[in-house]
């Protein structure tokens, strides 16, 4: 019944956004302004209000996270080794790297994490709280990645690249709440009770609006005509990926909780902001698209398996 009460409604608001854009109930610009909307105001709002009161204990997540990224660059790895032995061009093998290891960890991860109880782990930081610290600096991570290996397939990386890459990081919304949230933290101020509440009411609108976002978005995703290269991504993403998390995590000797949390994340289908970024740098738009639509539909039992393991 968890697993039901867990994965059911998130994969069902993703469906009722691909059936909102799909009949035409609402504008092809309403939920791409959904989407800014979440990104740009209701996922930092969440990220600042539950960093504000938990980033003094961020530290009791650091081996999480130590072990999400080691995972997670080792998956870079193998993403490239596998590329080069399925003969990936150069100048497709960027998207087909960014599509295996950039999970949506906001819109999916989250709220699938935030329908499990939300029990405390090692050290006394919540469940929730510790997939907040998680996120953040992830998502930063993800996004200075991509744009390297798509910039790398292109051949065209360079130092007239590293302005324009740390314009990104340094305007990601995600990393100035972040920022602010662990600044916050570190005066030792309680955040009054008002703004807590206004941050709380726009990070509960951020993970609906999220998914039904990502549902709109796979409808205007193309599979293409070759759908072996975009496949192999997908599963590196959400098969390969939750595996090399769980070894690393057993490795590290992670509890069962923090293990299955960072299987979740990583076994998370590819992100839909992975399709905009490879458009934007001349990446493959036919491997981006399909490698977004098959990881999302993988992901739904291996989501499932996971949970029902723990």
């Amino acid at each position: 019944m968890l697993i039901l009460n867990s994965l059911v409604p998130v994969f069902l608001l993703i469906g009722v956004g691909s059936l909102l854009q799909k009949t035409g109930f609402v504008s092809p610009t309403f939920l791409r302004e959904a989407n800014r909307l979440t990104y740009w105001l209701g996922l930092p709002a969440l990220l600042f209000s539950q960093l504000a009161q938990a980033a003094h204990s961020a530290g009791d997540a650091k081996p999480m996270l130590e072990a999400m990224l080691g995972a997670t660059i080792i998956g870079i790895g193998v993403a490239y080794v596998l590329a080069a032995l399925m003969r990936v061009s150069a100048g497709r093998m960027g998207t087909f790297v960014q599509g295996a290891f950039r999970g949506n960890l906001a819109f999916i991860g989250l709220p699938l994490l935030y329908s499990l109880p939300d029990v405390p782990l090692r050290g006394g930081l919540s469940f929730r709280a510790a997939a907040i610290v998680l996120v953040a600096p992830m998502m930063v991570f993800y996004n200075l990645s991509a744009v390297v290996v798509l910039l790398l397939s292109r051949h065209s990386f360079g130092w007239s690249m590293v302005l324009p890459v740390l314009g990104r990081i340094l305007t990601n919304p995600i990393l100035l709440a972040t920022a602010a949230g662990v600044g916050f933290a570190a005066t030792g101020l309680p955040l009054p009770r008002p703004v807590a509440r206004t941050f709380d009411a726009l990070g509960e609108l951020a993970m609906p609006l999220g998914l039904l976002s990502v549902g709109g978005a796979l409808v205007a995703a193309r599979l293409g005509s070759t759908w072996r290269v975009p496949l192999a991504s997908a599963l590196l993403k959400t098969l390969a990926s939750p595996l090399l998390g769980w070894a690393v995590c057993r490795l590290v000797g992670l509890g069962p909780r923090e293990t299955q949390m960072i299987m979740i994340f990583m076994a998370t289908p590819t992100a839909v902001v992975s399709y905009a970024m490879t458009a934007e740098l001349g990446g493959d738009e036919a491997i981006a698209s399909g490698a977004i639509v098959l990881s999302t539909l993988v992901s739904l039992p291996i989501l499932a398996a996971i949970l029902a393991w723990f």
